[in-house]
């Protein structure tokens, strides 16, 4: 037998007597899409390749220990590039990152570089590793308390405040990769102490430094730029020690000219930006125009 239809305030209402469906009692979860994950991946594995370094350094394995740093450098240059691409940027990632360089990038070249020659010095070459690792710490703070900053002028964007862990990281490590071409000369302690305190403190400076994330190849440059990393990378396969301490010695002289590029940008700026006030002041100083 049919039901009658139900009406009210005269409108027709046939799924009153519709079976309802039953509510989930525990709301859905959404999970986390490949875009935000791909990047965190990256940086776990590099986290692991850092703490593998730790282990060959133990074993005094150097060559093996000093590649596994670079293969985390590598993997930390394309986890934020790689996030930027995917829109997979969050909160969670950079901290996971700075944790992970902190390790990477900071105790393991740290505990390498005193495994290897800093023991020899005694307490100063203990010092000199901890003074490394603490400026690591303190230089990644300061990156991570300036995430987010939109009160830089436009020309300071591309450009870090003071040299990157990765990058000190390779630089505190130069020493032991010449030591695998020229012996054991590059290991002497008064050689390696002041030369991780320097590391270090080109780390916390204020000193401007490439960051290479806005920059752009020009269309004729493009072949050139293809051709010339594919001569690094056949270099990297046949003298991979002599490629790496050259591009450590590359890096130290385009230090001063990244600093010299951002003053004149800086001077540019400025003079952008005093004409007009000038050119009102001169044009105050000269009086009403005359009358006609």
């Amino acid at each position: 037998m049919k039901r009658p239809p139900v009406f009210q305030s005269g409108v027709f209402k046939p799924g009153v007597f519709r079976k309802r469906k039953a509510r989930r009692p525990y709301p859905r979860l959404k999970g986390l899409s490949i875009n935000h994950l791909l990047p965190n991946v990256l940086t776990v594995l590099a986290l692991c390749a850092g703490l593998t370094a730790i282990r060959f350094a133990i074993h005094a394995r150097w060559q093996e220990a000093v590649i596994a740093i670079v293969i985390a450098a590598v993997l930390d240059a394309l986890d934020g590039r790689i996030a930027r691409l995917l829109n997979g940027q969050s909160k969670f990632g950079a901290e996971l990152d700075s944790l992970s360089d902190a390790i990477s990038f900071g105790v393991a070249p740290a505990l390498t570089v005193y495994l290897w020659a800093l023991s020899e010095a005694g307490s100063l070459g203990w010092i000199s590793a901890l003074a490394y690792a603490v400026c690591c710490a303190l230089r990644l703070a300061r990156f991570n308390a300036g995430l987010g900053a939109t009160d830089l002028p436009p020309f300071a964007f591309n450009y870090f405040t003071g040299v990157p862990a990765p990058a000190g990281a390779g630089l505190v490590l130069l020493p032991l990769v010449a030591g695998f071409e020229v012996g054991s000369l590059p290991a002497h302690p008064l050689l390696v102490v002041p030369w991780t305190l320097m590391v270090g403190g080109l780390m916390v400076s204020t000193i401007p430094t490439f960051s290479g994330k806005g920059m752009r190849v020009p269309q004729n440059y493009v072949v050139p730029a293809l051709v010339g990393v594919g001569l690094v990378a056949a270099f990297l396969v046949s003298q991979p020690w002599w490629t790496l301490f050259f591009l450590g010695v590359a890096y130290l002289v385009l230090i001063p000219v990244s600093l010299r590029r951002f003053h004149t940008l800086k001077r540019a700026a400025a003079h952008m930006q005093s004409p007009p006030a000038i050119a009102g002041a001169a044009a105050e100083a000269d009086g009403p125009p005359p009358a006609h």
